[in-house]
Order: C-alpha cells, then structure tokens, then sequence
C-alpha cells in the first residue's frame, strides 16, 4: 500500500472511532488508538505518525527492535508489546517497551520486574484473559485472573493498567459485546477484590490500583468494544491495508 494514504486512513478510523462513541454516550478522548504495525516497514510508521499518531503495536520482537532503530529520530513514539512473550524475549521487551498487552503469567511478570532498567519509568503491563475459552488462544482463564493480579501488582518496577482480550471472531453485534462486557465486568470486580487486599494489609501499601485501560476491539469489532467500555483499540489493516501475514492481534 503507498504510504501516502495512510494518513487519510488514520484520519477515517479517528471518525470512526468518534462516531462509534457518541453513539455510546462516551467521550472520544477516552479511546486510544493503537496502531498496529507489525510486518509494516518504518517508513508506513513514519507516515503514520505525520498524523500525530504515537502509539504503534507491535508482535515480533527482532522486527519491532529493527524498527524502533530506524526510528530514532522519533522518540515520541510509544511503542506497544502485544505479541506472544517467552522467557528468552523478556530482557528486550523490558528494555524497549512503553506498554505489555499480554501478560498471563508470574513468570514473565517476575522476569519483566527484574530486568526494567532503573532509569526507565515502570513498564504498563496489561493481563491478557482468554474471555471466549479457546484453546487456541493465549490468555488467563477467569478464575485465575486474581491470582495473578495480586502478584504483579506487588512488583516494583511494573504498573498493572488493567486486561486485554480477543474474543472469538463472530460478525454479530450481540457476540461481540457479550464478550466485551464479560471483560468490562472482570476488571471491575479484580478492581474491587485488589482494593480489599489494600485495605487487609497489615504494613505498607500496594501500589496505585487504578485499572484504567480496556484493551479491546479491532479494526471488524471496534464500536462492539467501545459501546462496552474499551479504553484502547487495536487497528492494523484500517490504518495500513491488508498484511500478507494475519493473526490474531488485529
């Protein structure tokens, strides 16, 4: 695609977005668009960012660290992990990484923790739930959400921001926003049930508790997302046009 459209494309998918949320009664600027640019080249992200987009998605990490070089000269940038993490990938994303969309285990949030350089601020990291069950896709189960969320937010070098999901792909509206609500209503109540650690702790206090973020919705389902409370939506091919490579991050 020439990279001269995207900016007309951003410009489509901001109306959208608008669109999509005063039809839900919600302030725009309570949605953040991430752009998803995994398997585009810097320049597409360069276009992008004429635009005043800051925020980029990335999946692969040799890719998305080949492009931040390129890049360099942008440091507004922020850029977004929102791949598949292995324990041999974390040292990078914690050195180079504003954000984590996928966190599903103490592992990797420990890993994360130990290895975000001192001079950087703490790394957001959103927990990643598996909201429709399938084994196909990564994610915590519900039930275990909890458990989890007690431990990364006792980790000093992390701030845990809330819960991302991708719902099983369906076209119908109802589908869509019964799975957004399912993660709307998670996040409430881990806000409730981390409140009430708070307050049983006998010395000291946990960190700042405030899940803000909703990461939900992409480029087929983003007014679904929005009408259920989604704080950020994933879109890669309304912004860049379709990839040769898909999967399931946007």
């Amino acid at each position: 695609m020439l990279h001269s459209v995207i900016p007309e494309h951003i410009a489509k998918v901001y109306q959208q977005v608008t669109q999509a949320c005063h039809k839900s009664r919600r302030d725009p600027a309570q949605v953040k668009i991430l752009a998803v640019s995994k398997t585009q080249p810097a320049e597409a992200i360069r276009a992008a960012a004429t635009t005043g987009q800051r925020a980029f998605g990335e999946n692969y990490l040799q890719e998305a660290l080949q492009k931040q070089q390129q890049l360099t000269d942008l440091p507004e940038l922020e850029w977004h992990f929102i791949g598949a993490v292995q324990s041999n990938k974390t040292r990078e994303i914690a050195e180079n990484f504003a954000w984590l969309h996928t966190l599903d285990r103490q592992k990797i949030a420990q890993r994360l923790n130990d290895q975000r350089p001192a001079h950087l601020p703490k790394l957001n990291v959103l927990i990643q739930v598996n909201i429709s069950n399938e084994a196909s896709k990564a994610g915590i189960a519900p039930t275990a959400l909890l458990a989890l969320a007690q431990q990364v937010v006792k980790l000093p070098h992390l701030t845990l921001r809330g819960l991302m999901c991708i719902p099983k792909a369906s076209d119908k509206v109802a589908e869509q926003r019964q799975a957004f609500a399912q993660l709307a209503a998670l996040q409430k109540q881990l806000q409730e049930d981390l409140q009430k650690d708070v307050q049983k702790a006998l010395q000291g206090t946990l960190p700042d508790l405030a899940l803000n973020t909703l990461s939900m919705g992409m480029s087929g389902d983003l007014e679904a997302a929005i009408a259920e409370g989604s704080t950020l939506v994933r879109i890669g091919t309304a912004i860049f046009g379709t990839r040769e490579k898909k999967d399931s991050h946007d």
